[in-house]
């Protein structure tokens, strides 16, 4: 038979996993809606950066290329997110459900905003293995779906914007306090940035990794007709 004191180290342990998995939690449904916001202001920023570069896409088409391919994991990571809550709310999760569903403008653009997305970053990505020489086509659908995608984005960035603050807040709130203090969406907050995180890093590595492959973009006589892009 084991004694209390003998026990004690062993509850000590298990008490202490508990806490660290409590930091490592979602938060439910406000944890999902704070870690979309955290993904939503991080992409507003890098796709503001990478408008600038289409202004200017003969002088910085590397850059344009290095966050286009950057941004794969953010955007995954909201799509992740959003859609996350799209099936729990469907698969009838009493939390969601009382949470209440997603605006309808929202629910009935997601599926133009999923498609316009994969279809941009997949032009993309074949305009990279087409090279200059043969990008005629998927020049013209990266460039058709990117028109209507920034249109659909544009009202989903403004339909959230109300929420955006109370959530971003909640992030800051959860980040500051100690891991005895939090609950619900607060606890989750090591996880949540540790996840976006993650995203961000991905999708760094990826870009440094196909960075030997621009050279085809960056090299003089790339872009041969001013009207082009």
């Amino acid at each position: 038979m084991r004694s209390a004191t003998e026990d004690m180290p062993v509850r000590i342990r298990a008490r202490s996993a508990a806490a660290r998995s409590s930091w490592l939690r979602s938060g439910g449904i406000d944890g999902n809606e704070q870690l979309t916001a955290m993904s939503g202001v991080i992409l507003i920023v890098l796709f503001a950066v990478l408008g600038i570069t289409i202004l200017r896409i003969r002088q910085l088409i590397w850059l344009h290329l290095f966050l286009g391919f950057l941004l794969l994991g953010p955007v995954l990571l909201k799509m992740a997110s959003t859609g996350y809550r799209f099936v729990r709310y469907y698969q009838r999760d009493a939390t969601y459900r009382a949470k209440g569903p997603p605006m309808a403008l929202l629910r009935a653009m997601g599926p133009v905003v999923v498609l316009s997305t994969v279809i941009v970053f997949a032009s993309g990505i074949w305009l990279l293995i087409a090279a200059p020489r043969s990008r005629s086509t998927p020049l013209l659908i990266h460039k058709a779906s990117f028109i209507i995608w920034i249109a659909f984005m544009a009202i989903h960035v403004l339909a959230h914007l109300p929420g955006l603050g109370e959530s971003l807040q909640a992030v800051t709130l959860g980040a500051q306090r100690s891991g005895a203090s939090v609950s619900g969406a607060q606890a989750g907050a090591v996880g949540r940035w540790i996840t976006v995180a993650g995203a961000i890093v991905g999708g760094v590595v990826l870009a440094i990794v196909l960075v030997p492959h621009f050279g085809v973009w960056t090299a003089p006589g790339a872009f041969p007709h001013h009207h082009e892009h």
